[in-house]
């Protein structure tokens, strides 16, 4: 039977989401407790997408096959108590056998957390401790060259040429609390680095770097140039994935 999960993570720990031989990661945690429930026959995780190290997830969506009859509700209850406090499965639904959830995403909501203020030990790995001013009207005014279709060429680090880097971005704001900005991108998908090289570009107009007129040139460029920047994973969230089922 195949099954749909919703689950979040703490990313600090994990070398990603992607498993990779020799390092911890939440596919291999999410698969290792699936193979105890499975009566020890080995389950393929696939989620919607990947994170990278250090990068945290509210909602998170992924497949997974299960040999044994078992419930949603029990699913749930067993996985949960085979993994660590760290990942935490939220819902389980069962589904037809050629669902493939990373057919069904909508879209995705990222947010990116950067302290202003002073240096935050506790919080250290949750938000990005930039620990000084920055100029916030200007990246507000930034952001909005990120909004709509675009390629998206210059903000991927690893960059392949044939790769299709046409991406929607449907919403994006800045918001500020307590010298805390909370950075948000809706998008109807996202390439590796994508959000932290944004959001690199951003620091940089705001540190006063570079003028806000820099990235729309950066962007229209196609090209990851002299000027990129990639912004610490720490800070950043999968905060949402709308699937077509939600809608």
């Amino acid at each position: 039977m195949r099954y749909l999960i919703r689950f979040s993570y703490d990313g600090t720990n994990f070398k990603g989401y992607q498993k990779q031989e020799g390092y911890r990661t939440i596919q291999e945690e999410l698969e290792k407790a699936a193979l105890k429930i499975n009566d020890g026959k080995s389950v393929v995780v696939k989620a919607a997408g990947r994170t990278d190290k250090g990068v945290h997830a509210l909602d998170q969506v992924a497949n997974l096959d299960i040999d044994v009859s078992i419930t949603p509700y029990k699913l749930k209850r067993a996985m949960n108590s085979n993994l660590s406090d760290e990942i935490h499965i939220n819902s389980v639904k069962e589904v037809t056998s050629d669902y493939f959830v990373r057919h069904h995403v909508i879209k995705k909501e990222y947010h990116y957390y950067i302290n202003m203020g002073e240096f935050n030990p506790v919080m250290r790995n949750y938000v990005y401790q930039h620990c000084y001013p920055l100029n916030v009207p200007k990246m507000v005014e930034t952001i909005q060259y990120f909004k709509g279709e675009h390629d998206f060429r210059a903000f991927v680090t690893e960059n392949n040429v044939k790769e299709n880097c046409v991406r929607t971005i449907y919403e994006v704001s800045i918001d500020e609390s307590d010298n805390v900005l909370d950075i948000k991108f809706v998008g109807n998908g996202f390439l590796r680095y994508q959000v932290r090289n944004m959001v690199g570009a951003l620091l940089k107009v705001g540190t006063g770097k570079i003028e806000p007129s820099v990235v729309k040139e950066i962007l229209d460029s196609k090209v990851r140039g002299k000027n990129g920047a990639t912004a610490k994973s720490c800070g950043l969230y999968l905060v949402k994935t709308t699937l077509e089922d939600d809608l």
